[in-house]
């Protein structure tokens, strides 16, 4: 099993703790890991933890499709990785249509489409095997509608990318796993629990046999898993509880929230409405407070070193490949690398 970190936090300023990125590295960690919403970008804060390490990994978690053209994706992915010495992990996501649609203003569209259509473009940048086209129901490339000029003509990339380079989606619904599993080399779920794999590995091996010669143990399933090391565990479950319902109840419209079915997928389908009621009517402290704890210690690891210890064999008896880990506490880091690597 690998580790990993995730470095974002969103909010007004961003700031990049590099002495706990630097520990990670120190510590054997595979991978660091950044993320974009409706504020900062994915790339910018990866191109400083590029310039600052040596050897970890660099992934995305995730760019927003629909803030990009493929081949722009494409440029500053291969760009990162030829100055990050081959370090970059390509992370995709179609997000929601709440972000890409009041945000980035357009259509949502079909996201699994857009995701095969995308990575296909992408990986053929990446091969220069021939001049780019692509005909498909989000992109054509060249462009031959009617606001077109005409003038535009297929072309290679002038930077040569790595065809190995790892592209991993995010997605927990049964649909974005399929498709994970039949065009990526990784998933990334928000979170998910050891002992509901099959909800993830179901779908997910689907997805490899539609893939064709796709094999399960050259696949990267690779969860969130949010850390708080501490002897007060209702102190640790308190930020995990707030992160939960905010997905749960408010990360998305009533009738489209992939993380409150996701929830319900996992057992908790009565937590699920009751936290989408109360964050949707503004009752978010009571939305917070409604969270149980079963479902904290489901997602997360919370707690004294000795329950943390218990709850990581669980992990590393399950089919999980890689924790991205979400804390940052440098202790809590130390611990894991110790149960784990």
């Amino acid at each position: 099993m690998r580790l990993g970190l995730v470095s974002t936090d969103f909010g007004p300023d961003i700031k990049i703790d590099f002495d706990l990125i630097l520990e990670a590295e120190r510590l054997g960690f595979s991978s660091v890991w950044t993320a974009e919403a409706y504020g900062n970008d994915a790339i910018v804060p990866l191109s400083y933890i590029a310039a600052r390490t040596s050897k970890i990994g660099l992934g995305t978690a995730i760019m927003q499709m629909t803030a990009r053209a493929p081949a722009m994706t494409a440029m500053t992915a291969m760009t990162l990785d030829k100055l990050s010495g081959g370090r970059f992990i390509l992370g995709l996501g179609p997000s929601g249509p709440q972000v890409v649609e009041g945000w980035h203003g357009v259509p949502y569209g079909r996201p699994l489409t857009r995701t095969k259509e995308y990575i296909q473009i992408v990986r053929a940048i990446l091969a220069r095997e021939a001049p780019l086209e692509h005909k498909g129901y989000h992109y054509e490339i060249p462009n031959r509608s009617e606001a077109a000029s005409g003038l535009g003509r297929p072309l290679k990339s002038i930077l040569h990318g790595r065809t190995d380079m790892q592209i991993y989606t995010a997605s927990i619904a049964p649909n974005g796993l399929r498709c994970a599993g039949e065009v990526a080399d990784g998933v990334i779920p928000v979170w998910m629990s050891p002992e509901r794999c099959e909800l993830i590995e179901k779908p997910l091996a689907e997805g490899l046999a539609a893939g064709g010669s796709r094999r399960r143990e050259d696949f990267d399933v690779a969860p969130f898993v949010n850390v708080v090391l501490g002897d007060d565990i209702e102190k640790c479950r308190k930020p995990i509880k707030s992160m939960l319902a905010l997905y749960v109840g408010g990360m998305g419209a009533r009738n489209k929230n992939f993380y409150n079915d996701f929830a319900k997928r996992l057992g908790y389908e009565e937590t699920a409405v009751q936290l989408q009621d109360l964050y949707l009517s503004g009752k978010k402290a009571e939305a917070v407070a409604a969270v149980p704890d079963e479902l904290v210690d489901d997602v997360a690891l919370v707690g004294p070193k000795e329950r943390i210890a218990e709850r990581v064999q669980v992990w590393k008896d399950s089919p999980v490949d890689s924790l991205l880990l979400a804390t940052r506490q440098p202790e809590a880091l130390r611990l894991l690398a110790e149960l784990v690597l």
